[in-house]
């Protein structure tokens, strides 16, 4: 897989299976496959379907085979203020990862929240997702405090942005 040969684009319904199976492969990789992880959301059978509501957008990462590898989204922060979002499920099976396509989609994530009228954008993360840390810090995210309901008891880091 080279760098030039992923590229990203909205979700379509017959994403969901794939994405899905790529949230349940890499969530466990880091050990977040037990309560209190997005692993459990209802809406990871169903990503197309949650991520049309109104200021939400999720894409996922394709190969040149169409094969998909990853993805992230955004949408508004489950009780948490009007003009945060919340960056979420961002996840690359292994071979994606470290093949520069993270910062680009983060980036359009961000453009579209910024679009949406969003004004800071919020993530949940853990610990051990070290590769992931770097990339919010290059970006620009800043340490944060629990922010939200969004029911991801086992996450231990937490991040903001102003857009």
């Amino acid at each position: 897989m080279s760098p030039s040969s992923l590229r990203f684009r909205p979700i379509e319904g017959r994403d969901d299976p794939a994405m899905a199976a790529i949230i349940r492969q890499v969530m466990p990789e880091f050990g977040a496959g037990g309560p209190g992880f997005a692993i459990h959301d209802p809406e990871v059978d169903f990503m197309c379907r949650a991520y049309s509501i109104p200021s939400a957008a999720y894409f996922v990462v394709v190969d040149e085979h169409d094969r998909l590898v990853g993805g992230a989204g955004v949408a508004p922060l489950i009780g948490g203020p009007e003009c945060v979002c919340e960056l979420r499920k961002m996840y690359f099976v292994s071979e994606a990862r470290g093949q520069g396509i993270a910062e680009p989609l983060l980036r359009h994530c961000l453009a579209t929240a910024k679009a949406f009228g969003f004004r800071q954008c919020y993530l949940e993360t853990l610990t051990g997702m070290k590769a992931a840390q770097r990339l919010y810090e290059r970006v620009g995210f800043t340490r944060a405090t629990v922010t939200g309901a969004t029911g991801h008891g086992g996450c231990d880091r937490f991040y903001i942005l102003d857009l």
